[in-house]
């Protein structure tokens, strides 16, 4: 793909419509990342209350939507209460989710994931890797260390995203998103820190992104050359030894030239997350997190991005789109607070939104029931009870829910 000269296109802001290249056209420049909602039912199906919530942020005004992880295979699941899309799935339940996501003109995408080696060590006693590398920082008591996947299972698992998206095709979700980033496994994958392989899968950079296009080029003779597919990849994995940003920027035009339909930027992974804690002034003054990687990955293809994470108002949002350096605003967080906020966005061009730090006053409370995650999800339990979301939810009442509701599973180590 050439770079497309920027004279040449209209210059955009939030409300202005965007067409990818194979033909459907979204309505805005609002994109709703994925976040972890937790509302699978016990055989891994979505339940009414998912129905509920993704019809709450279609009426909000979003313009794509991305869900929550769909695993591609029911053993290998990153959360207890994961939605899992494959041949044992109750195909009708995914239908009314989206018929209920797609209201209100939305796109909606279902975000293809599998964990690799990021399973809690109660729901899998040896979960698999490109190497048998365990996770470290800390991380070590509560995930198995990984047995390194053969070759026959690396295939079976490209046949399994395959697969997912073939179904999410048939059930109505408008396209599919590789989830590359956050350390899950095509991430590990493309890490030299975690796939430490001799073989066509591993050593060059060339051989670990080898897995991700594997998977692309299966997906894409799945569903065909109309439907669109993305990927969420990390800029960074900010570790030693890791994915570097410049391995990422080779990945990236690797997709490029395969004609990938959209690029989400994020970072980080569970050993080493990013979009937490002090920023740079010049991150905090723009907002967006992983904007100064979107301008240089700009610089070499034209392929559709997304920057997600940091974005808090319209003129922040406006001028990064006004930039050049992204055609998408991601958005997580605040749409769990404010499921209405991309109407009001488009709306007022002062408008502008606030996260307060959350706290119980017991950094080790918070820590352990990992607040800055569950206060969000018990907000989107509320919307998926057809409640509005309670901003001022108390932080110790968030804290019993968790306890209480989980049980076991509330003191162990999770992510979004």
């Amino acid at each position: 793909m050439t770079v497309q000269v920027m004279a040449e296109k209209q210059i955009p802001s939030l409300n202005t419509p965007f067409a990818l290249q194979r033909g459907q056209t979204i309505k805005n420049r609002l994109f709703k990342s994925a976040m972890s909602e937790q509302l699978g039912d016990r055989q891994h199906n979505p339940t009414p209350g998912l129905v509920n919530l993704y019809r709450t942020w279609a009426e909000g005004g979003i313009g794509l939507a991305v869900s929550g992880n769909l695993m591609v295979e029911r053993t290998a699941l990153g959360e207890p209460k994961n939605v899992v899309l494959d041949e044992r799935s109750d195909l009708n339940l995914f239908r009314a989710w989206t018929a209920a996501g797609t209201r209100n003109n939305t796109q909606f995408w279902a975000q293809l994931n599998h964990p690799g080696k990021q399973i809690p060590n109660y729901l899998c006693k040896e979960p698999v890797a490109p190497s048998a590398i365990a996770l470290a920082n800390g991380l070590e008591k509560g995930f198995n260390k990984p047995r390194a996947l053969t070759h026959t299972e690396i295939e079976t698992i490209i046949d399994k995203f395959a697969s997912s998206a073939g179904l999410a095709r048939e059930v109505g979700f408008t396209g599919v998103q590789i989830h590359g980033a956050h350390g899950y496994l095509v991430n590990q994958f493309l890490s030299s820190r975690h796939n430490q392989r001799d073989d066509q899968w591993g050593g060059s950079l060339k051989n670990r992104m080898h897995f991700v296009l594997a998977i692309y080029r299966a997906i894409r003779e799945r569903v065909g050359e109309d439907y669109p597919i993305g990927i969420k990849l990390n800029s960074a994995d900010f570790m030693r030894g890791g994915f570097t940003e410049a391995e990422s920027m080779q990945v990236v035009k690797a997709l490029a030239e395969a004609c990938i339909d959209l690029i989400e930027i994020s970072g980080g992974t569970y050993e080493s997350l990013a979009m937490t804690g002090d920023v740079k002034t010049s991150t905090a003054q723009r907002e967006a997190y992983f904007l100064d990687y979107a301008e240089q990955v700009r610089k070499h293809v034209d392929t559709p991005l997304v920057v997600t994470g940091g974005f808090r108002s319209s003129a922040g949002m406006n001028g990064a789109l006004q930039s050049g350096a992204t055609d998408f605003i991601g958005i997580a967080r605040p749409l769990a607070v404010d499921p209405q906020l991309p109407n009001k966005a488009m709306a007022d061009h002062n408008f502008r939104t606030e996260l307060r730090p959350l706290t119980t006053g017991i950094k080790a409370i918070d820590k352990k029931v990992i607040l800055d995650i569950t206060w969000f999800e018990h907000q989107l339990e509320r919307m998926a009870k057809n409640k509005a979301p309670k901003p001022n939810l108390s932080e110790w009442l968030s804290f019993f829910k968790t306890l209480f509701g989980a049980g076991a599973y509330a003191l162990r180590r999770r992510r979004a």
